[in-house]
């Protein structure tokens, strides 16, 4: 688990784009072989890549409170967008990710899409490049 440390010049925003992308290549790794991940922890694993990210970047930007690392990740994503609106382009990822638990946790893979364990490793890539787009055009973090 990713430890902040509040420290804005100590690198911890650029770590944790490093942990995240290595932990989501190691899923996209293991899906390009072939490899048919199990969906309650891969879920849950997007879910935490996500989380961390976010609250990395909240913590980074320093003008809000950063959530714990074991904060839900709508509640992290709820102090992310507080005055910043165009956080919501990745709300419905955010969500996304809650669904595919809510599914599980109620023994309704049924309702989920085809393929979701490769849905939710896709999810967290996506909100990954999102924030570091946005990281590299606010000048957080290098290309």
């Amino acid at each position: 688990m990713l430890i902040l440390d509040r420290d804005l010049g100590s690198g911890q925003l650029e770590r944790a784009f490093s942990e995240v992308d290595q932990a989501l290549c190691a899923l996209e790794r293991r899906l390009a072989a072939g490899e048919v991940l199990p969906l309650a922890a891969t879920v849950d694993e997007a879910s935490a890549l996500t989380t961390r990210l976010l609250v990395a970047y909240i913590a980074a930007e320093g003008s809000k409170a950063a959530p714990d690392g074991g904060t839900d990740i709508l509640d992290v994503f709820k102090v992310l967008v507080k005055g910043e609106p165009s956080w919501t382009a990745i709300r419905d990822n955010c969500r996304e990710l809650v669904y595919y638990r809510n599914c599980i946790g109620m023994g309704r893979a049924d309702a989920l899409p085809h393929a979701p364990a490769m849905m939710a490793v896709r999810t967290a890539r996506h909100v990954y490049l999102y924030v570091k787009a946005r990281c590299i055009r606010e000048r957080r973090v290098e290309e």
